[in-house]
């Protein structure tokens, strides 16, 4: 067996080999294999697993029916699913057979269902769940029999629902080319998993460079080994019975995208054994520049909106989430800005071992009540618990341009934005925050403005700081009133959408791969002149539907060859 943190370079030359192993079969009768079959949660692994990837039954509407047959992780809209013809429908159903373990806790896993959930295990409720992009589980030992166990999960997700935190699906109402085709249902990783009584419930770890040290907190497990690793030496060690230690290394080597060094964890109680991995870096912003390590970094990142031909927000396969941060690298990106999306945690896993900043975003809703408020936050609360121990995570962005959030009155936009900021910071107080990406900010660690102005436009605007804060210069102005710039870093977190003559939609059309270069040229020699621009986003990754401003297709051509946009995108910044 495969551990992440054991040797992180073997694996960065092993896309798709599978962390854990199955333990039996699963039931997924044509399919020859199941899909995404490597071990869906990379923080958090234990050796024995069962897979519940493959065929399910299927049915849709309100009565419960399984009339259909679906491949799950794959939402039925999409073509993996293998549904064929799709009506948007507010329920749909799933059902599937399964052995158990002989264990006695038996945990039941989903990486994500969007949006309400209940699931039942031989006719027996066994929980619910609310929020279609962050994981839950849920004990079934008291439910299941050796052979023949019946699980059936109802997924409801309302057409038409605006106060849902959607993101870019399309919805009623909402045709603009920068919306997408929805997701329903299961959209991630099923698993089942035995875990012994009084085994590990949960994990925390909490690197410091500056300390050369790793602090952990571990939920159960009574007493218990902890053992780090680098490239397969030990690095340091702890045992106790406590429930908080902290490891201090015999090797510090810091974590960056050009050189992502991670460290493996085990530990082992008389009950449970699991494995992690974590990186050393710290992320600041001082004196209006982004610092990495201490030492000023420019970000130059690549806007991903995460949609994946035939699976749509589910990849096919975990070769694919790699691809996609290997084809960004190689046009010079250090990092994604993931667009409106919680992604899969495989490919956080990808950008920890690889090596690549990342911005992680809440999908937004699109219409405003105290409901929506409160099942965003929720939500989002759920989200950041999920992933702060990624490295590569260096900002979170709970808000994007206000989206749902239009009509409030600027007091309770700003009370609310400041309260998602507190929740942040209070959840993990490792990373920057912005309020609101784009504009209207409240407080925020980077002053992040989006712009689509033209080359000449942006060389103009971003020559000084008054001009580049201009409050007639975007849609709305850099901050609420009532709030200001403090010396924080400003990035152009959106800029560019740049398409091809004869496409679908762009913020800006180049006729041809020799225009689009050029244009690229432009506006990142625009940026990075002498100015108050510390980092950029381009928009975007690949072209999604409608949306063909990518410098990737769909299907992952490149339009320019990588190796021309490279040089451009590693642009050095101009001293003032």
């Amino acid at each position: 067996m495969l551990h992440v943190g054991d040797h992180a370079a073997k694996h960065r030359g092993e896309a798709g080999r599978r962390l854990g192993r199955r333990m039996h079969p699963p039931h997924h009768r044509s399919l020859k294999t199941a899909p995404r079959p490597e071990y869906p949660r990379p923080s958090l692994r234990r050796r024995d697993w069962m897979n519940l990837n493959g065929e399910w039954d299927f049915g849709v509407g309100p009565a419960r029916r399984f009339d259909r047959r679906i491949v799950v992780p794959f939402a039925p809209q999409s073509r993996l699913s293998r549904i064929g013809d799709w009506e948007e429908a507010d329920v749909v159903w799933y059902r599937r057979r399964f052995d158990a373990f002989g264990s006695p806790r038996l945990m039941l896993h989903f990486g994500a269902v969007d949006h309400r959930a209940t699931v039942w295990v031989n006719g027996e409720e066994v929980g619910r769940h609310e929020g279609g992009h962050t994981p839950f589980s849920f004990d079934v030992a008291p439910f299941v029999r050796d052979l023949d166990n019946e699980l059936v999960v109802r997924a409801e997700d309302v057409v038409g629902d605006k106060s849902i935190p959607r993101g870019k699906q399309r919805t009623q109402g909402m045709g603009a080319p920068w919306f997408y085709t929805p997701t329903t249902g299961i959209w991630q990783t099923v698993w089942l998993e035995p875990v012994n009584h009084g085994g590990i419930e949960s994990m925390r770890l909490k690197p410091s460079l500056d300390a050369g040290a790793v602090e952990f907190e571990i939920v159960g497990g009574g007493r218990k080994e902890v053992v780090a690793t680098l490239d397969g030496r030990p690095a340091g060690r702890w045992s106790g019975d406590a429930g908080t230690g902290s490891i201090a290394l015999t090797e510090v080597r810091p974590w960056t995208p050009e050189r992502p060094h991670l460290y493996g964890l085990e530990v082992s109680s008389e009950k449970d054994h699991v494995s992690s991995y974590f990186g050393l870096r710290k992320v600041e912003a001082k004196g209006g520049r982004f610092l990495l390590n201490g030492e000023p970094y420019v970000q130059r990142l690549v806007l991903d909106q995460g949609y994946f031909p035939g699976g749509l927000l589910t990849a096919a396969s975990d070769g694919d989430l790699r691809r996609d941060i290997e084809l960004a690298k190689a046009m010079g990106f250090n990092g994604a800005r993931k667009h409106q999306k919680v992604e899969d945690p495989r490919w956080l896993y990808w950008a920890d071992t690889l090596g690549f900043l990342v911005w992680a975003e809440m999908p937004c809703f699109h219409t405003s009540s105290p409901e929506a408020c409160a099942r965003l936050e929720a939500e989002w609360r759920e989200r950041v618990v999920r992933d702060r121990g990624h490295p590569s995570i260096v900002a979170w962005v709970p808000v994007n341009e206000t989206m749902g959030l239009k009509y409030l009155q600027p007091v309770k936009l700003a009370d609310y934005l400041m309260r998602l900021r507190a929740l942040t910071t209070e959840l993990d107080g490792e990373r920057l925050v912005m309020s609101n990406d784009g504009w209207q900010h409240a407080t925020s660690d980077l002053c992040t403005l989006h712009d689509y102005a033209a080359p000449e436009v942006l060389r103009r605007r971003y020559s000084n700081l008054d001009s580049a804060l201009e409050a007639g210069a975007r849609e709305q102005p850099p901050y609420l009133a009532g709030y200001g710039y403090r010396g924080e870093p400003v990035v152009i977190s959106e800029f560019g959408g740049v398409a091809l003559e004869g496409g679908a939609f762009g913020y800006t059309k180049a006729a041809g791969a020799d225009a689009l270069l050029e244009t690229y040229r432009e506006m990142v020699e625009a940026l990075m002149q002498p100015g108050p621009v510390e980092g950029f986003c381009y928009t975007q990754l690949t072209d999604i539907e409608e949306e063909q401003n990518g410098l990737l297709t769909f299907d992952r051509r490149p339009k320019v060859d990588p190796a021309l946009i490279r040089p451009i995108t590693e642009t050095p910044k101009a001293s003032s």
